[in-house]
């Protein structure tokens, strides 16, 4: 009798056994053809309640340095933070741990402690209750426990390392797009003929910035120029630069008044972008017949004007584009361009970097750099002042830098 008393427990053993292995084939199977979190949450709490008979289960996992709860059934359902609270007090345990004489109302309510580490670090904790095994299988229970809800924790991390691996290829993706983007927006960055010589240079702050700058013969005896800079940065900013350009383009060819393009550009982005994003620009138009300069400063740096050793800031204007119906203001500056004149226009990445002590460059030091090198040709000018800036931000530079110098003769 004693004989077919053992043989009847091995036989228990071994069908308890293979019931596990089937349970595990069965999760690992679902893994493999990739079902959804939800689904696999539903698998491991049919085994718990159905297979191993726990009444009591939750099972917590960091997220983003928080701690969610993504599977609980059974009795009354506690605050996230009330539980992840709990079971920091059992932080010193790195193994399964029985609840018994912890002294905590929460933690009174289950029987066993299930902790979860990535090295030192705790990424997952598991809570059973009312449940009961017989002494000689409970160390066996409890192993299975832990291997089962550890094959589920794997799995969601290898999914949570999957999306960010997609999230991180559509980004490059994106990275690349808006590079090609801007790429068709830049024109060409040296222009000479017998009314004025232009140098243009822009040092993207990344892969991708969020400058943009233009010139444009409008006719025979006018051209109009831009420098803007939008907000944000990747494909959405390029995109909406891409339309700013044809929006330009498209207006200037019939209207070439810079208050009535102002306010069309403005109408334009605020459509696109619905005040999520702005521009902030400087637009000017010039005539070599009348030697006439018309601009206008859209919230944006403002151009340096050089002329005969003396330097003046181009201001009148309006404010950023984008962020309003009707722009609240508009002044147009009109000024006589004597020959031999020298523009410098500019982004902010130009003022902008990092300083862990008083600054040392500023849009005072910028003037004084110009009335010491206004009489250089645009191209010499713009190498010595980014050659001058390079020496001052050592690197530190926190955003896109574009300059864009006019000599007219």
């Amino acid at each position: 009798m004693a004989n077919s008393s053992g043989e009847d427990e091995l036989i228990r053993l071994l069908l308890k056994r293979q019931s596990e292995l089937n349970s595990l084939l069965e999760i690992t199977r679902a893994i493999n053809k990739n079902t959804t979190t939800s689904v696999l949450i539903q698998m491991l709490e049919v085994i718990l309640q159905n297979y191993l008979q726990i009444g009591r289960f939750r099972f917590l996992i960091e997220e983003e340095e928080n701690f969610i709860c993504i599977s609980k059934y059974g009795g009354s359902f506690e605050n996230v933070s009330t539980l992840h609270r709990a079971c920091q007090t059992l932080s010193k345990f790195k193994a399964v741990t029985a609840l018994t004489n912890q002294g905590n109302p929460v933690l009174g309510n289950y029987d066993y402690f299930i902790p979860f580490y990535h090295k030192s670090k705790p990424i997952a904790f598991a809570l059973i209750g009312e449940f009961s095994s017989s002494s000689e299988m409970l160390n066996n229970d409890l192993n299975f426990i832990q291997t089962l809800i550890n094959v589920v924790l794997v799995a969601l991390e290898n999914k949570r390392l999957f999306r960010e691996r997609l999230q991180s290829e559509r980004f490059q993706r994106e990275m690349e797009l808006a590079v090609e983007v801007q790429n068709m927006l830049v024109p060409v960055r040296i222009h000479r003929d017998e009314s004025v010589e232009i140098d243009a240079r822009y040092l993207p702050h990344q892969n991708i910035g969020g400058d943009y700058f233009d010139f444009i013969r409008i006719n025979e005896h006018e051209f109009l120029w831009c420098i803007a800079d939008v907000s944000g940065k990747g494909i959405a900013a390029a995109l909406l630069m891409a339309n700013f350009q044809a929006s330009l383009h498209a207006w200037a060819t019939v209207d070439t008044d810079l208050t009535n393009i102002m306010e069309h550009l403005n109408k334009v982005v605020l459509s696109i972008t619905k005040g999520e994003r702005f521009i902030t620009l400087f637009l000017a138009k010039y005539n070599e017949k009348t030697r006439m300069l018309n601009y206008i400063n859209a919230g944006h740096n403002p151009a340096l004007l050089y002329s005969k050793g003396e330097a003046i800031h181009l201001k009148l204007g309006t404010t950023m584009i984008g962020v309003f119906e009707e722009l609240p203001f508009l002044n147009e500056g009109e000024i006589d361009i004597d020959p031999g004149s020298l523009i410098f226009n500019y982004t902010d990445g130009l003022i902008d970097y990092d300083s862990v002590g008083p600054k040392t460059w500023n849009e005072d030091k910028l003037l004084k750099f110009v009335l010491q090198n206004g009489e250089l040709s645009p191209d010499a000018f713009n190498q010595a002042l980014l050659d001058h800036v390079n020496g001052i931000m050592k690197g530190k530079a926190i955003d896109d830098i574009t300059l864009l110098t006019l000599r007219i003769f």
